[in-house]
């Protein structure tokens, strides 16, 4: 049901993200306590902003309740995805080459399951990543279908 939820609501809010030269970041549909959230991640090049939020919650809503996908109540929330933006797409890889990331792996990649680094490169569907242990560096190829998930990383220096 939840996947559901996600497909029909990124078909409703992709032709509304269009018309703002927005993307869409990730949908997610969870339950926290008793309540369900819907939560809509979208961004721009230049950041979204709080009335462009404001838009495509209006919109969106609507069409939602004209296709009422959903059959209890739930909250709405579309918003920016923030510092720590999830990488999801292929394309999210090779946009965010040379930043700093978190990634947690389906299974090790040179007894390495969960890290932060460098993105240093992304190609024929392998990351690469620059980590540091200690003072050594080490560079870790990353099969994508190998990524249970993956986001920008905030540093403090």
């Amino acid at each position: 049901m939840s996947q559901d939820i996600v497909k029909v609501t990124e078909r409703i809010v992709t032709p509304i993200l269009q018309d703002l030269d927005a993307e869409l970041v990730d949908v997610v549909f969870e339950q926290e306590g008793k309540n369900w959230f819907l939560r809509v991640f979208i961004d721009k090049e230049e950041g979204i902003d709080i009335e462009e939020c404001g838009i495509v919650s209006e919109r969106l809503s609507e069409q939602l309740d004209e296709e009422d996908p959903i059959e209890f109540p739930y909250f709405l929330d579309v918003s920016s995805p923030g510092a720590e933006r999830p990488l999801k797409k292929k394309q999210d890889f090779e946009k965010y080459i040379g930043e700093y990331v978190y990634m947690k792996l389906y299974e090790p990649v040179d007894g390495e399951k969960e890290f932060e680094g460098t993105l240093r490169s992304f190609s024929s569907d392998i990351a690469e990543v620059e980590i540091r242990i200690k003072t050594r560096r080490k560079t870790l190829e990353v099969p994508f279908e190998k990524i249970a998930k993956a986001h920008l990383a905030v540093t403090f220096n």
